[in-house]
């Protein structure tokens, strides 16, 4: 078992692949959370596998979190798009087996 955690800053109007697809263990768990305080609006979206974001997830508002776990998870590369006018800090956690 492998886990990952980390952060990373990313710039207003920017994506960045934060999960590269798993090449030699499965993925059974992952999170993704910005860095705000409660009060502050923040919107990021996140893709699986689609950089150009036709389908995503949108975490917006208070909601700025976003975990995933189980056997049936997505296995491919997950990408952020923050959306928002600021710099969005993110930690991110991926557990693989």
């Amino acid at each position: 078992m492998v886990q990952t955690v980390w952060s990373e800053t990313i710039s207003a109007g920017h994506k960045k692949i934060i999960f590269e697809k798993p090449l030699a263990l499965r993925r059974i768990f992952l999170s993704i959370k910005a860095v705000a305080s409660a009060e502050a609006w923040c919107e990021s979206r996140i893709s699986f596998d689609d950089p150009m974001f036709c389908s995503y997830y949108t975490m917006a508002g208070h909601a700025k979190y976003f975990e995933t776990k189980g056997e049936g998870i997505f296995q491919g590369n997950v990408w952020v798009f923050n959306t928002t006018a600021g710099d969005v800090k993110y930690t991110m956690t991926e557990i693989l087996v």
